[in-house]
């Protein structure tokens, strides 16, 4: 060989082999725990705004219907709540976590709490002067002060307010039989004078304040979250373990415990379509899905534009052998949740020695073994969440 080619070939490895190893650090470089709170922190904001600007949308869908209460309408309304569940089932994440959603003063149960009693609210089967709006003599004013005042009074089943009363007051009582795969059949002519029920206008006025009121709640949820905000500051001051363990609070309570459990097996073992989260408008199997997703954004730092420091980059540091076992867990959930039957009160209908059953309950299982892993990762990087 020609020595000048010897030695630029000598030259060339030399350099390659330097920029594979400058490439490696780069691809490896490792994360701070300050950087995945601050990250963490951005996600909520940038997550409940989403979900703000999504509830205005609904709120204006809302009005217009009431205004002209129409089927046209009528439709848009129900189609803008459920892409408003899409942006809030994600923020489920968020909650659990010693955050302001869920403190003394928080706004969770106006605007999530569920299983909801809908006579409390407006007739049902069976009792077509119950509720609030068929009472204006015992309830004569129906404005925000008064339905948030309303909210549990009496017992935690008596909601009043939030995405479950909108979802009631638009699809009514889901009375068909899973097997037709129909959601609530509410008549649009409730809201007409002269139409199909009693009290039309303040059904109107309830639906809409309905409306305003979670637009409001969600506000206060942006305000908290975002640069300079009151828990925003607090959060980013706390001890860093401390800010960590939280955010695992979180998402470990709601992919082991509240999701499995209170959302999928309680209705699985009862097989009834009451028990599930979303009944009225068979959007329950989107809840599902979503509250999943926003616990595997937390865990990789992801959502829309953002891609940041993760508690998923915390352990791949740590130990590779969880953060491999968590890397299929979540697989595994998603899988498995994707392979549930829709709507998700027909995959229930069976009950648990159903073939649909058993894929619910396969679906149960993952999720507690996925949190399961999300534990032992938080462990692998010095935090005891139940401790």
């Amino acid at each position: 060989m020609n020595k000048v080619l010897f030695k630029t070939s000598i030259v060339v490895l030399i350099t390659g082999f330097f920029l594979a190893c400058n490439n490696d650090k780069e691809d490896v470089a490792t994360v701070s725990k300050k950087q995945v709170i601050e990250n963490y922190a951005s996600i909520a904001y940038a997550n409940y705004k989403k979900a703000y600007d999504d509830a205005v949308i609904l709120e204006t869908a809302i009005n217009t219907f009431t205004n002209t209460p129409t089927q046209i309408n009528f439709d848009a309304a129900k189609s803008k709540w459920k892409e408003a569940r899409e942006s809030y089932g994600t923020t489920e994440a968020f909650r659990f976590a010693n955050g302001p959603i869920d403190d003394i003063n928080g706004p969770e149960s106006l605007m999530n709490a569920w299983p909801l009693d809908e006579n409390y609210i407006d007739y049902v089967e069976g009792a077509s002067t119950s509720g609030i709006i068929n009472n204006p003599i015992l309830f004569p004013t129906i404005d925000k002060a008064f339905l948030e005042a309303q909210n549990e009074n009496g017992g935690e089943k008596n909601i009043s307010v939030g995405y479950h009363a909108i979802e009631f007051l638009l699809w009514g009582q889901d009375l068909t039989a899973p097997s037709e795969k129909k959601a609530g059949l509410r008549p649009y002519t409730d809201y007409v004078v002269n139409g199909t029920a009693s009290y039309p206008v303040r059904r109107g006025a309830y639906l809409k304040v309905c409306a305003d009121l979670l637009t409001d709640h969600l506000d206060y949820m942006v305000n908290q979250w975002k640069v300079d905000g009151p828990y925003r500051k607090t959060f980013l001051s706390l001890a860093e373990n401390t800010a960590i363990k939280n955010m695992y609070l979180g998402i470990t309570t709601l992919v082991s415990a509240e999701l499995p459990v209170e959302r999928m097996d309680v209705a699985l073992g009862n097989a009834d379509q009451e028990d599930e989260h979303s009944c009225f408008s068979d959007n329950t199997h989107r809840d599902i899905a979503l509250n999943l997703q926003g616990v595997i954004n937390v865990y990789q730092g992801k959502y829309g534009t953002i891609d940041g420091a993760s508690l998923e980059d915390l352990v791949q540091q740590s130990n590779v052998e969880v953060y491999d076992n968590t890397t299929v867990a979540i697989n595994a959930s998603l899988t498995k949740v994707a392979a549930i039957l829709t709507p998700f009160d027909l995959a229930i209908s069976g009950g648990l020695n159903s073939t649909e059953g058993a894929k619910v309950r396969a679906a149960v299982l993952e999720l507690k073994n996925f949190g399961a892993n999300l534990l032992a990762g938080a462990s692998k990087i010095g935090i005891t969440v139940n401790g």
